[in-house]
């Protein structure tokens, strides 16, 4: 379709607060959809669902009215989990450890959760790459400051940046058979990245 005679996109409305009882079944829709996805497919019914939320279709097409909607609310929510993640381990973990710690869950990620991403092919009014470049950004952001916390304690190599390292995920994501052989392809990346006299990882 021409765009040519096309006005300015929409702005917006701001985001309204949901009701309790709104927000609690967004929430079930949210959680059955990952479940359904994960275990069926992108491509599985709608409907079951909306059946395993406990929810009428009315319900589910209120709050998404496109499939396209409910996958992208489902990869939002994996991607903040897993900036979160970064978070407590930054918190709980020594240096070395929370970082490789997050990189494992992050190949995870990328492995059982790219198809989800990659589903979103249309680019309405750039939010697509809008989409993208928020989730790229906060997975940079994770990553970043997990090996600066690392480098700082001297226990990664101080010339090694965050979109190398990313880099490196990404490829074991993509190309390892299973998670036995990622776990390895990690524990490689962790040696040739460790300083030749690191001290007590236990440092923060």
């Amino acid at each position: 379709m021409s765009s040519q005679n096309a006005g300015p996109a929409p702005r917006p409305e701001p985001q309204r607060r949901r009701r309790a009882d709104a927000q609690r079944n967004y929430d079930l829709l949210v959680a059955a959809a990952r479940d359904v996805f994960h275990n069926h497919g992108i491509d599985a019914p709608l409907d079951d669902i909306a059946r395993q939320a406990g929810v009428g279709n009315a319900t589910m097409y209120r709050h998404f009215p496109t499939r396209r909607e409910l996958i992208i609310a489902v990869y939002s929510e994996e991607v903040a989990e897993l900036s979160a993640r970064s978070q407590s381990l930054l918190a709980e973990n020594p240096p070395g450890d929370a970082l490789f710690i997050w990189l494992q869950d992050f190949i995870a990620h990328v492995a059982d959760k790219r198809e989800l991403a990659l589903s979103i092919t249309d680019d309405r009014a750039g939010q697509r790459s809008a989409l993208f470049d928020r989730w790229h950004t906060s997975m940079h952001t994770a990553a970043s400051a997990l090996l600066t916390r690392a480098q700082c304690a001297g226990t990664v190599r101080s010339d090694l940046d965050p979109s190398e390292l990313l880099a490196l995920a990404n490829g074991i994501a993509l190309t390892a058979t299973g998670a036995t052989q990622a776990e390895r392809l990690v524990l490689l990346v962790r040696q040739g990245t460790d300083t030749p006299t690191a001290p007590d990882d236990n440092i923060r």
